[in-house]
Order: C-alpha cells, then sequence, then structure tokens
C-alpha cells in the first residue's frame, strides 16, 4: 500500500524536477573538460598576454594544477546557475508549447524563455560566479593582495565575514545581464537549429546535436563577451592605495573601455572565448541528451 501511495508522488514531483537535475548534471560533466579553456579566458581578458603565451607561462610558474584552480567554483556555479537555466528554460518552453497547441515556437519566443532562464540562473549562480571568477584572477595579483582561497565554499565564507552577505552579489547586474544575452543566444539559436537540421536538412540524431550545438555556441559568444569582459572588470576590481575603485559601476566600465580602447576591446580574447564556449555548449547538449537517454532506458 505504502509503494502505491508513493507512485503518484514519484511521478507527479519527477518529471517537474528532471529538467533541472539533467540541465546541472550536463552542465558540470561539461565544465571538467572546459576548465583549463576558461582559465585561459581569463588571464587574457585580464591582460596577460595571447593564449600561447598565457599557456606557456601558466605551465612555467604555476604548473599543470593552475588550469584547474577554481574547479571547485564552477563546478558549484553549474550546480547553480546551469540548473535553474536549463530547468526553467525548458519549463518555459513547455508551457509555451501547451499554448501554442503543439506547434513549433517562432523564435522571439525562444529568445524571450532564454532570456527570463538566464536571468533566473544568473541571480542564483552568481555567488558561485564571483567565487569562481576571484579563484581565476587571485594567481594574477601581487602576493600581499592575493586572497588565497582554498576552495569555492571557503571563497563564499570569506567574502560574506569580510564583506557581507550582499557582497556574493557583487557584479550582479552585469552578470544578470551577460547570461540574459548568452542564453538568448545559445537557447533560442540551438532550439531553432535543430529543428532546422532535422525538418529541413533531413540529419540524423547526433548530427543534428553537433551541428545545433556549434550554432548555438557561435551566438551565444557572440552576443555574450561584450558583458563577460564587463563583469570580469568589476568582480575583479580592488581599491588602489586611496581606496578607490578603478570603476563605479557597469556603465562606467562600459565608457572608460570604450574610450581606451574601443568597441574592439570588448571582443578581447574572443577567438579563445568563441573556444572555450562551443565545445561547453556542445558537450553540455551531448551529455544533456545521453542523460535522457539513460532515464528512457531505466523508465524515468
Amino acid at each position: 500500500m505504502g509503494e502505491e501511495k508513493a507512485k503518484p508522488i514519484v511521478s507527479g514531483v519527477w518529471p517537474t524536477v528532471k529538467p533541472f537535475v539533467n540541465g546541472g548534471a550536463s552542465g558540470m560533466l561539461a565544465t571538467c573538460v572546459i576548465q583549463p579553456i576558461d582559465m585561459i579566458k581569463v588571464r587574457i581578458q585580464l591582460g596577460q598576454g595571447s593564449a600561447g603565451s598565457v599557456t606557456k607561462n601558466m605551465l612555467k610558474n604555476e604548473g599543470i594544477g593552475a588550469f584547474y584552480k577554481g574547479l571547485s567554483a564552477g563546478l558549484l556555479r553549474q550546480a547553480t546557475y546551469t540548473t535553474a537555466r536549463l530547468g526553467t528554460f525548458r519549463i518555459l518552453t513547455n508551457k509555451a508549447l501547451e499554448a501554442n497547441d503543439g506547434k513549433p515556437l517562432p523564435l522571439y519566443q525562444k529568445a524571450l524563455c532564454g532570456l527570463t532562464a538566464g536571468a533566473i540562473g544568473a541571480c542564483v549562480g552568481s555567488p558561485a560566479d564571483l567565487a569562481l571568477i576571484r579563484m581565476q584572477a587571485d594567481a594574477t595579483l601581487p602576493a600581499a593582495q592575493r586572497r588565497n582561497y582554498t576552495n569555492a565554499f571557503h571563497a563564499l565564507y570569506r567574502i560574506t565575514a569580510d564583506e557581507g552577505v550582499l557582497a556574493l552579489w557583487k557584479g550582479a547586474g552585469p552578470t544578470v545581464v551577460r547570461a540574459m544575452a548568452l542564453n538568448m543566444g545559445m537557447l533560442a539559436s540551438y532550439d531553432q537549429s535543430v529543428e532546422f537540421f532535422k525538418d529541413n536538412l533531413g540529419f540524423g540524431e547526433a548530427a543534428t546535436i553537433v551541428g545545433a550545438s556549434s550554432v548555438s555556441g557561435f551566438f551565444a559568444a557572440a552576443c555574450s563577451l561584450p558583458f563577460d569582459y564587463v563583469k570580469t572588470q568589476i568582480q575583479k576590481m580592488q581599491p588602489d592605495a586611496e581606496g578607490k575603485l578603478p570603476y563605479t559601476g557597469s556603465l562606467d566600465c562600459t565608457m572608460k573601455t570604450l574610450k581606451a580602447g574601443g568597441p574592439f576591446k570588448f571582443y578581447s580574447g574572443f577567438p579563445v572565448y568563441c573556444v572555450r564556449i562551443a565545445p561547453h555548449v556542445m558537450m553540455t547538449w551531448i551529455f544533456l541528451n545521453q542523460i535522457q537517454k539513460l532515464e528512457k532506458k531505466a523508465g524515468l
């Protein structure tokens, strides 16, 4: 009797939480592979040179472990940010499909779902994102200014203790805007590309996933890098000897960057950023597809 009563509860809860669980798991698996490229991207944005010189200097001065510095924060970020954004996106698109009588959604509706999912995911994942940026940037600071966080949870504890709880959302504005741009490009273009490759070109499942992932990876990078650049500058800034911060906010950072380096300054490290984003997107969708296949075999 107890098992019979439990089944309706499980069947009612699991379909709701499944998109969130699957999204978070696929994002975390992808991050384990992409972390070294992400580390190089951050160093380039911090002005340490080209991809080749950054890689060479990291290996020479810090060793192979430097490429995985901040991995715990990266995994925590995926467990919060990606869980929320992919789960929310799938819930929103499913609801929109129901309202559209099961017909394919127009691109603008997918974009709106992506924007909303990105904003929600960024609000949830902002503390972990701040910890990740600081851990990755720490080695670039003078020894006296280094924070020396040991892992993501130590970083969150120290930030809360030293700067207050609200400091966990420092730079949250640029983070949310960047996430909205990234998810609009990534999620909307992926669903649109899946329909195009499958229905118009007749691609098989594997070719559709690879092709759609590549397209969504490019658009995610192109839409989000300017916001990612500003977000990184805001999150890693420290006061000078007089206690003055280099930027008063994201708008001030944007205007000073435009004045100093022009619009292309926002696309510093674009090739590496695109190489980092596209494979992460591809592997996220591939892992998600495999997880869904396993669930179907298991009858979940």
